[in-house]
């Protein structure tokens, strides 16, 4: 899953880089899910770091804990209201209510925008057929034909188990010790979102509705366009198709940061892309 690195993707949300959040953690779906049922959609990026460091809603042991939670969620999520890619997120979070699949959907196509770790290990996983098992050996020769040199075994072995826990929270894995491919289905919600980072990658018309995102929700070949029906019908996004063309739009989904960006007016953060190195494409 190859994207090219622009400074138009760094300023939505994406991030870029040798790096990733899958060397030490996985999606962490649960922690993202309590903190977003803890705070208000209105909460700013300070909320959101007191929410887990200091009030501790997230029930970690340790201050180091809350800490490094703290840092891998934003890695993940930004949480913060400045960043449109989490605007958007938290927007189709609150619309899917109580739709776990729905949810867990969101979760992992904001985590491949800013991941370059996750993103290497998408077109293995998006490449099993349904039913086949994930080979762990055949798992890890695929992110480092990829990689490379830039991790020993154990690294390596980390990066291939928790992005196979990331999928399987997700759904698009199912079992624990052996993990076996199964087919999502994309809620209106989902399928908004590929539709707003497709969009973002500057796609446009059937590009949008055959993109990489599309594909990461098990609906390749223009096969989202059912779904994005039902989002526009819930208003989610703006969509037309008569023939061979079609015009879709997600650009409603985000009005723009808050005022002040939160209750406390504080200034957005600067985000920061992963080091890497003279490529420009993870």
């Amino acid at each position: 899953m190859n994207i090219l690195r622009t400074a138009l993707l760094e300023r939505a949300g994406f991030r870029f880089g040798e790096r990733g959040t899958q060397s030490s953690r996985h999606i962490m779906l649960r922690e993202l899910g309590e903190l977003l049922h803890a705070l208000p959609a209105g909460a700013n990026r300070l909320d959101y770091a007191a929410a887990i460091v200091d009030e501790n809603v997230l029930g970690k042991p340790t201050l180091a804990t809350r800490r490094a939670t703290r840092q891998r969620l934003i890695e993940l999520y930004a949480l913060d209201p400045a960043v449109p890619l989490f605007r958007v997120l938290r927007r189709l979070w609150e619309f899917d209510g109580r739709d776990a699949g729905g949810r867990a959907l969101l979760a992992l196509l904001a985590a491949l925008a800013r991941d370059p770790l996750l993103r290497v290990t998408a077109t293995h996983v998006l490449g099993l057929a349904p039913g086949q098992e994930l080979a762990r050996a055949a798992f890890a020769d695929a992110i480092r034909a990829r990689t490379g040199s830039r991790f020993n075994d154990a690294v390596l072995a980390k990066v291939a188990g928790n992005a196979a826990i990331s999928w399987s929270q997700a759904g698009h894995l199912r079992g624990r010790t052996r993990r076996v491919r199964r087919i999502v289905v994309p809620t209106p919600a989902a399928a908004a979102m590929a539709v707003w980072l497709g969009e973002a990658e500057g796609l446009a018309g059937h590009g949008v509705i055959d993109s990489r995102w599309a594909a990461v929700l098990d609906v390749p070949g223009g096969a989202l366009l059912p779904h994005a029906v039902e989002a526009r019908r819930l208003g989610l996004i703006r969509l037309s198709a008569a023939g061979n063309v079609v015009d879709v739009s997600a650009r409603t989904l985000d009005p723009g940061p808050p005022p002040g960006c939160g209750p406390r007016g504080d200034r957005p953060s600067q985000e920061t892309s992963f080091p890497s190195g003279p490529d420009t494409q993870v």
